[in-house]
């Protein structure tokens, strides 16, 4: 994700804003934008602009995740080789060096080094004005948009022959290679897949926080998709996406009332304060792995559970 972030920000940063971005370094060593030489053919006014910049944030989108997926080649040449929580171990530790390498200040000119990149297209960009009034909000329908096109060709994937390869090996490695799957290569193609869509992910993060910055890739980051991935269940892709709303939703909006002080005919209720809304989701996310140990979907989706409905109805009749 951090990869993808500061690929998708150095390549959309408008040349008239990189000496301002990167002032310390004395400007970019990236000279143009893909929406700038875009701009070149399509016009920068009108609407060959807004072909330019959907079209160069939708290049450096993709080119996001293809860096992020070259990554995931070089790293995974030695480290697939290991197993189970080595492996976990091995790319936790990548993860951190390459948090460490971006905040380099001798690779300022093309990170900005400690410092944010900004200035670059965001969801927002998307939002027709007329008048300096917004016509169309576009700014919440672009990455549903984005999201929705990577979740379908997840599908696809997964129900396509390399899919049940990658199922097969998930379930038992041994049995996977007796019936001829070529471990190393399927595990290189599923970690260097997965990687491109964080990449993806990353871009779509950097557009939403407005900036890219190395800071908030945390290995906090990563512990917080791994347990969505886990409160959804292992195996299922809408299980990950009902998970992903249900664990913003709690932690971020339905109990953010638990950290406002409250006072009743003078007398403050206990406990309500700052932080107690962390420590009620804690409490929700351990009973909903002690009663979901599969997680939410286990491996199920959501489009097999009617035909499974109907399969038992049979079986029962």
């Amino acid at each position: 994700m951090l990869l993808g972030a500061y690929t998708y920000a150095i390549l959309t940063v408008p040349a008239a804003s990189k000496e301002q971005v990167y002032y310390l370094f004395g400007g970019s060593a990236i000279k143009s934008s893909l929406p700038d030489l875009l701009g070149g053919v399509f016009g920068t006014t009108g609407v060959g602009g807004a072909v330019s910049m959907v079209l160069g944030v939708l290049i450096a989108i993709i080119l996001a995740g293809c860096v992020a997926a070259f990554f995931a080649w070089l790293i995974g040449l030695p480290v697939l080789r290991l197993k189970s929580d080595y492996l976990a171990i091995a790319t936790l530790g990548f993860a951190e060096i390459l948090r460490a390498i971006f905040q380099w200040q001798k690779l300022g000119p093309i990170t900005n080094g400690a410092n944010m990149i900004k200035n670059f297209p965001i969801f927002s960009s998307f939002n027709i004005t007329s008048g300096g009034k917004v016509i169309l909000r576009l700014s919440t329908f672009i990455p549903f948009l984005v999201a929705a096109v990577c979740i379908a060709i997840i599908v696809l994937l997964i129900n396509s022959s390399y899919g049940r390869a990658f199922k097969a090996i998930r379930e038992d490695e041994i049995a996977a290679e007796a019936m001829g799957i070529n471990l190393a290569k399927h595990k290189m193609l599923s970690f260097c897949i997965s990687s491109f869509f964080a990449g993806v992910g990353g871009a779509l993060f950097a557009m939403y926080a407005t900036n890219a910055q190395a800071k908030p890739f945390t290995s906090t980051m990563t512990y917080e998709i791994l347990l969505i991935v886990v409160i959804g269940g292992i195996g299922s892709i809408s299980g990950s996406v009902i998970a992903t709303f249900l664990y913003v939703s709690c932690s971020e909006w339905w109990l953010r009332f638990l950290d406002e002080v409250t006072v009743v005919n003078g007398v403050q209720l206990p406990l309500l304060r700052a932080g107690f809304r962390m420590v009620v989701f804690s409490i929700i996310i351990m009973i909903v792995v002690l009663f979901f140990r599969r997680g939410i979907m286990g491996d199920k989706e959501l489009w097999d559970l009617p035909g499974r409905r109907k399969k038992k109805k049979e079986a029962e009749k």
